[in-house]
């Protein structure tokens, strides 16, 4: 295995530029130490997204499972952010360099940022529910149950012990190449099987690393009703829809890792998918043709993970499958 710490720098997505109006939870969707949901007893808070919160729990034979449940709205935007940048959890805010997905939707009209009424968050938990049933590989979260709560679903994993991605990025902790290999594999895996085609929202946030090294994906995007989707611009700035999606995802998270930074901070996901071609759409894509490559901010940033980086966010049709192949030789001859 290679670890590429040396390589990299602490790395702090840029958070959102406006503060949008608080729109946190009601009260009673807060779960208690001791509640129960089900046959489940809930132990702790765990952490909070842009549309659900997780708690561990415990089920009827004392075995720790992960507890899914939908906020009474959601975005990312409308997450309240704390000060600092913290590795504490609350329910109530997320520290400032993380980065919760967005509402997003798609029309013939453009596309916007908004958020999710209760009734949406909850059609979006079960449209999870629905695509991880019947999901199974060991760097994917396993979906073990699906109950109702007060009229609610509430989804229940298996608890994945273990650092997010985003944590071993902000303690400086070493980051492995051979991590990245394994989702690749797994996607590959999962897409050859039918049920699951894509990721769609990986981010350091997404990527939960074992004590034993091993890193397992959570929380894929998902399609809603009405032209919505949930995903993270900054990981994926053209809104794909796809394992295009997934690849640059990829890209964005090591040019991340090298260079402590993001290699597009005005983002032209509201021109994905436009039909129109006009100036300002053309210009604004050109973003992508222009971001600082790695070694420019990072001079110890090896050539051949440089060209990685940019098939990753520039090269159309280059696919998992290539990423897979330029990993494996770079780790070889590493």
């Amino acid at each position: 295995m290679l670890a590429f710490d040396e390589l990299a720098s602490a790395a702090h997505p840029y958070p959102p530029k406006d503060k949008p109006p608080n729109t946190s939870m009601n009260p009673m969707i807060k779960l208690q130490i001791g509640a129960r949901i089900g046959s489940y007893k809930i132990q702790r808070f765990l952490a909070r997204g842009g549309f659900a919160f997780t708690y561990l729990a415990e089920d009827k034979d004392g075995r720790k499972v992960c507890l899914k449940v939908g906020d009474v709205a959601g975005g990312g935007r409308y997450v309240t952010r704390g000060l600092e940048i913290t590795s504490e959890r609350s329910e109530d805010w997320l520290s400032p360099d993380e980065t919760p997905a967005e509402a997003i939707f798609l029309s013939r009209d453009g596309v916007r940022i908004d958020f999710l009424d209760l009734h949406e968050v909850d059609e979006l938990l079960r449209r999870e529910g629905t695509l991880m049933e019947g999901t199974e590989h060991a760097n994917i979260v396993r979906l073990r149950d699906w109950v109702e709560h007060e009229g609610r679903p509430v989804l229940v994993y298996d608890y994945i012990q273990g650092k997010t991605l985003r944590e071993k990025i902000r303690g400086l902790e070493g980051i492995r190449l051979n991590w990245f290999l394994s989702i690749v594999r797994c996607l590959q895996k999962l897409k050859s099987e039918g049920r699951f085609l894509y990721h769609g929202d990986l981010k350091p946030e997404n990527i939960l690393v074992k004590p034993s090294g091993s890193v397992v994906m959570i929380d894929p995007a998902l399609r809603g009703m009405q032209g919505v989707i949930t995903t993270t611009p900054h990981y994926n700035p053209l809104l794909l829809q796809d394992t295009k999606a997934d690849v640059t995802g990829i890209g964005v998270m090591l040019y991340e890792i090298l260079t402590g930074t993001l290699p597009f901070d005005d983002v032209p996901w509201q021109y994905a998918g436009s039909e129109v071609g006009g100036e300002v759409e053309r210009l604004s894509l050109s973003y992508f043709l222009s971001y600082p490559p790695p070694r420019e901010l990072n001079p110890n940033t090896p050539e051949a993970l440089e060209r990685i980086v940019y098939k990753c966010l520039i090269v159309p049709e280059y696919d998992l499958k290539d990423l897979e192949e330029d990993l494996v030789n770079f780790l070889r001859k590493g």
